[in-house]
């Protein structure tokens, strides 16, 4: 990314082509809770956290108030690895009772954004889009059950202000809402049910050129 970025700032400028590209940092504030039902009965937890990561963006403008865009993260943010201990009857080949161990962790993968965006003013901007992330889970489950990679999909809102220099470079301060939406995934060999939902706001600092 870096070095594509760095072509696009030696190349002449095009003329009216109304395209801007550019790479954001990132930081943000998730918020997620699963709900597990095992054979009726339902636990539910939660957790907050926070990460970093980097994106990179392109839009095309449409006049001189709306725009439509891309945006591309492809290592979001990814939870901490969950390890418990519990007494399982069956945990040992015998059929006696023993301790088992369950590790269960979460990465969100290849965060997409597709949005548009308006502006209020010249400086000032409002936003709004659709989000779609990959969920990846890596579980090791004393019952040998798995979990299905997933995916949540959701939406976007926020709002912005940009500021030009040089000739064609611009930078922008970005402050978003992001819920990603629900999904359920099913252990693979238990009637094991779990529903997930994530919420997050981030704060963005891009630096772009246009064309």
């Amino acid at each position: 990314l870096t070095i594509a970025f760095s072509l696009f700032l030696i190349l002449p400028a095009q003329a009216d082509l109304g395209v801007n590209i550019g790479i954001s940092a990132n930081t943000a504030v998730w918020h997620g809770e699963g709900t597990e039902n095992e054979n009726g009965e339902k636990e539910t937890r939660d957790a907050t956290g926070a990460a970093g990561y980097e994106s990179f963006f392109i839009e095309k403008t449409l006049g001189s108030r709306f725009a439509l865009g891309y945006d591309f993260a492809p290592d979001p943010f990814g939870s901490d690895t969950e390890n418990s201990t519990i007494f399982d009857l069956d945990g040992k080949a015998d059929g006696a009772g023993g301790f088992v161990e369950n590790k269960v962790q979460v990465n969100f993968e290849d965060l997409t954004t597709f949005y548009a965006t308006f502006n209020i003013n010249e400086n000032v901007y409002i936003k709004a889009g659709l989000v779609d992330v990959d969920v990846i889970s890596n579980e090791s489950l004393a019952t040998g059950s798995t979990y299905k990679n997933t995916s949540l999909d959701g939406e976007t809102y926020g709002i912005g202000y940009n500021a030009d220099f040089g000739n064609t470079m611009f930078i922008r301060f970005e402050g978003t809402y992001l819920d990603l939406g629900s999904a359920s995934v099913t252990a693979s060999n238990t009637d094991n049910k779990v529903d997930i939902k994530v919420e997050g706001a981030s704060a963005k600092l891009a630096i772009g050129k246009t064309f």
